[in-house]
C-alpha cells in the first residue's frame, strides 16, 4: 500500500482527529520459516503434533470410535482371559480385541515401512505386541495396544484439530459493496468492483474496499486494523480503508484496490501465510522412537543370534529376545507424558486460563520472550481524563466541555462526561456541531464554546498551548480556556504481571502499538516496559515478531499477547499466541494457543508457571521411565527377568508416573 498518508491509528486528539504518518508499501509476511508446533485449518496439530503418523480425525465422531474400540477391545479381553481355552482356540479369542484395538496401529507401522520410516512408535508397539503373542504371551500383546491407545486418546482429547484460524476473521472482509452506476446504487459482490468504481458506505457498515472519500463526512472506527480505540475523522480527500466501520454519516468513495488487495484482506493473507510457514515439530516420543526402536530392534536380534553360538539353545535365546522386545515397549512413557499435559491443561482452565494443546504448553514453558499488544491488552482500551490544564476555574472548564459534549458518544466525550461525574443539564446548551475529524462546536449558556483538537483552534484563529498525546482544547468565546489531557489507563495488575514474568525469567518484554509514540511511551514507562515499537499495522506488528523470532535461540520461544482481530496475524505467526478471552476479538481467540479468559495480565504469569511446572513432571517421568525400562530390559535379556515379572514392573512404573503425573493439577498461585 503506497504511500498511505492520514492514517488515523495513530490519533492524538479530539473526535476522530486523525494524526498523519505515512508508511511505506511493503509486504506483510513473516518472512521467517520455524519451526511452530501447530498448523492452523483443519489439519491444526494435535497436543504434541501427530507426525507420526497418528491418523485419527481429530473430530468429535472419531474420539467416541476411538473410546468405543477400547472398550469394546477390554471387554473382549477380560472374556479373553476368563474362558478357559487353549490352543487356536485361545489365540482367537485375544486375537479379536487385539485386531480391534490395534488395526489402525498395525495399518500405519505397514504403511511406514513400505514408505521408508520404519523406527517409529507403531512400529515399536507392533513389534513388541506381536513379539508377545509369539511367546504365548497373548494377554500382555493386547494389553500393551490398550495402553498405547489409551494414550492417544489422551492426546486427542487434549489438542484442538477442530480450530480455524481464520474463519472469524471473515467478518473483517465485506462481501458486498455499495455501487454507483447508471441505473442508481446496487449491491454487488465486493470481489468484482473493479478500481475506479464509485461505492456508497452507509453509516453503520463496514467499508468494503480501500479507498478515497470524494464527498460526506464520517468518523471511522478502524479498530480492527489497528487496534487504536479511539475513532478517526476522515472527509473529502482522505483515504478510507477496508474493513472499518463507518460510525456517523454517509460517504461516497472512489475505490483504489481491488477486493484481494484490500487492507482487509492482506490481514487475512498475513493469518493464511504466518500459519502455513509453521513447520511441524516432531513429537517427543517420534523422535525419540527414531533413535530407540532401532536400537532395541539391533539389541533384541544380538540376543537372538550371538549368544547361541557360544552357550547353544537357540529357542531359549529367541524367547529372550522376544520378552526383551515386550519389555521394551514404553508403555509408562508413552501414557504419563499425554496424561501430564491433559492434568496440566485442566488445572489451568480452573484458573481461567485456556491452553489448547500439549504442544502449546510445552511452547509456553520455553517462552522468554513476550511481545505485547497495547489496548486492550495491558491497557483498558478505555480513556480516561489525566490531567486538567485550566487557564480558568477548572471546574467551569470541565463544566462547559461535559455540555458541549453532552449530546456526543465519542470515546473522548465519554471521557470528559465521566470525569464531569454529573448529569449534563442539556437544556442549557443549543446550537451544537458536530466538527468531523475537529471536534464539536456548541452554546452553552449563551457562550460559544469549541472542544476539540488542535486543528479546531487553529482554523477559529485561537492560539492553544500544544499539549503531548491525547487531549481536547477548549475556547470559550474566542479565547482559549485550556486542555483537557485523556489517556488509555493501563489496567491495574499489568505492571505486576510483567514483574512476575521478569521473576520468572523473562528474557526481553516488548509492547507494539498503533498508537502514537507520546501514548505508546506513557504506557510503557506506567507498567515497566523499556521497549517498544508505536504507529505499527499489522502487517508491521507481524514483520516485528518475524525479526524477534529470527533472534531466538535454540530452545526459546516468542510469546505474543493481544485480543484484537488485527491481532490475529500475530498470535498466528508466534511460537506461541496468547488471546485476552474476556474483551477480545473472536478472531483473535481463534487464532490463539493459550487464551487469559477473564483479561487479567496476571494470568499470563499464571500460566507460564503452570507449564513450566508441567513439564518439569514430564521430564521427571521420562528420566523415571527410561531408567527403570533399561534396568528391567537387561534383567529380561539375562534372564532374570520373565514376562509377568516384567509386565508387573512396567505396569508398576505407568502407575507410579500417573501418580506423578496428577500433580500437574495443582499449580501454586
Amino acid at each position: 500500500m503506497a504511500d498511505m498518508k492520514e492514517h488515523g491509528n495513530a490519533c492524538c486528539c479530539g473526535h476522530g482527529h486523525g494524526k498523519e504518518h505515512g508508511h511505506e508499501d511493503h509486504e506483510h509476511g513473516c518472512g521467517c520459516c520455524h519451526e511452530h508446533v501447530h498448523e492452523h485449518g483443519h489439519e491444526h496439530g494435535c497436543s504434541c503434533c501427530h507426525e507420526h503418523g497418528h491418523e485419527h480425525e481429530h473430530g468429535e465422531g472419531s474420539l467416541k470410535s476411538l473410546i468405543v474400540r477400547l472398550c469394546v477391545a477390554a471387554a473382549l479381553l477380560a472374556a479373553a482371559i476368563f474362558i478357559p481355552a487353549e490352543g487356536i482356540l485361545k489365540l482367537a479369542l485375544h486375537a479379536l480385541p487385539y485386531i480391534v484395538i490395534g488395526w489402525d496401529v498395525l495399518y500405519r507401522a505397514a504403511k511406514n515401512i513400505v514408505g521408508g520410516h520404519v523406527f517409529d512408535e507403531c512400529f515399536l508397539m507392533t513389534v513388541a505386541s506381536l513379539g508377545a503373542f509369539c511367546v504365548g504371551e497373548y494377554a500382555e500383546g493386547v494389553a500393551v495396544m490398550l495402553l498405547y491407545q489409551l494414550g492417544e486418546l489422551f492426546q486427542d482429547i487434549a489438542s484442538d484439530r477442530t480450530r480455524d484460524a481464520i474463519s472469524a476473521l471473515t467478518d473483517v472482509r465485506p462481501d458486498s459493496a455499495n455501487v454507483e452506476t447508471g441505473a442508481g446504487v446496487i449491491e454487488m459482490d465486493a470481489r468484482e468492483v473493479k478500481p475506479g468504481a464509485i461505492i456508497v458506505v452507509k453509516p453503520g457498515e463496514r467499508v468494503p474496499l480501500d479507498g478515497v472519500v470524494l464527498e460526506g463526512q464520517t468518523e471511522l472506527d478502524q479498530s480492527a486494523l489497528t487496534g487504536e480505540s479511539l475513532p478517526r475523522g476522515v472527509a473529502a480527500g482522505d483515504r478510507a480503508l477496508s474493513g472499518c466501520v463507518n460510525l456517523r454519516g454517509l460517504i461516497r468513495m472512489r475505490v483504489e484496490k481491488g477486493y484481494g488487495d484490500s487492507e482487509a484482506a492482506r490481514i487475512l493473507k498475513l493469518v493464511e501465510d504466518a500459519s502455513g510457514r509453521k513447520a511441524r515439530s516432531e513429537q517427543f516420543i517420534t523422535r525419540f522412537a527414531r533413535v530407540y526402536t532401532p536400537i532395541v530392534c539391533a539389541l533384541a536380534v544380538l540376543i537372538a543370534l550371538i549368544p547361541p553360538i557360544f552357550a547353544g539353545n537357540m529357542s531359549e535365546w529367541v524367547h529372550r529376545a522376544l520378552i526383551f522386545l515386550v519389555v521394551s515397549c514404553p508403555c509408562a512413557l508413552v501414557i504419563s507424558v499425554p496424561l501430564t499435559f491433559f492434568a496440566g491443561i485442566g488445572a489451568l482452565s480452573r484458573r481461567g486460563v485456556l491452553i489448547k494443546g500439549g504442544c502449546y504448553m510445552d511452547q509456553l514453558a520455553c517462552a522468554d520472550v513476550f511481545v505485547f499488544d497495547k489496548t486492550g491488552t495491558l491497557t483498558e482500551g478505555r480513556f480516561r481524563v489525566k490531567e486538567v490544564c485550566a487557564r480558568i476555574e477548572r471546574e467551569e472548564l470541565m463544566e462547559l466541555a461535559a455540555h458541549a459534549e453532552a449530546f456526543s458518544d465519542h470515546p473522548l466525550a465519554r471521557a470528559v462526561l465521566e470525569e464531569y461525574g454529573k448529569e449534563p443539564d442539556t437544556t442549557r446548551t443549543s446550537g451544537v456541531e458536530e466538527l468531523a475529524g475537529r471536534g464539536v462546536r456548541a452554546l452553552v449558556d449563551g457562550r460559544r464554546v469549541l472542544v476539540g483538537n488542535l486543528k479546531l483552534m487553529t482554523e477559529n484563529g485561537i492560539a492553544a498551548q500544544e499539549l503531548k498525546g491525547t487531549a481536547l482544547y477548549v475556547a470559550v468565546d474566542g479565547e482559549y480556556a485550556g486542555g483537557i489531557m485523556l489517556a488509555d489507563t493501563p489496567k491495574a495488575t499489568a505492571k505486576q504481571a510483567l514483574e512476575e514474568l521478569k521473576a520468572q525469567g523473562a528474557r526481553r518484554l516488548v509492547m507494539l502499538t498503533g498508537d502514537a509514540e507520546g501514548s505508546a511511551a506513557e504506557v510503557a514507562q506506567a507498567v515497566g516496559i523499556t521497549e517498544y515499537r508505536a504507529g505499527l499495522l499489522p502487517g508491521g506488528k507481524s514483520e516485528y515478531i518475524g525479526e524477534l523470532i529470527g533472534e531466538r535461540g535454540k530452545g526459546q520461544a516468542l510469546a505474543f499477547v493481544g485480543d484484537g482481530i488485527n491481532d490475529a496475524p500475530s498470535l498466528a505467526l508466534a511460537d506461541v499466541g496468547i488471546a485476552m478471552g474476556g474483551m477480545g476479538s473472536d478472531a483473535a481467540i481463534e487464532a490463539a494457543d493459550v487464551v487469559l479468559m477473564d483479561d487479567e495480565p496476571r494470568k499470563l504469569a499464571t500460566a507460564v508457571r503452570g507449564a513450566r511446572r508441567t513439564l518439569a513432571i514430564v521430564k521427571q517421568n521420562i528420566a523415571f521411565s527410561l531408567a527403570v525400562k533399561v534396568g528391567v530390559m537387561v534383567l529380561g535379556a539375562l534372564g532374570v527377568a520373565g514376562m509377568w515379572s516384567a509386565v508387573f514392573a512396567d505396569v508398576g512404573v505407568c502407575l507410579l508416573a500417573i501418580l506423578n503425573a496428577s500433580r500437574a493439577m495443582k499449580i501454586k498461585e
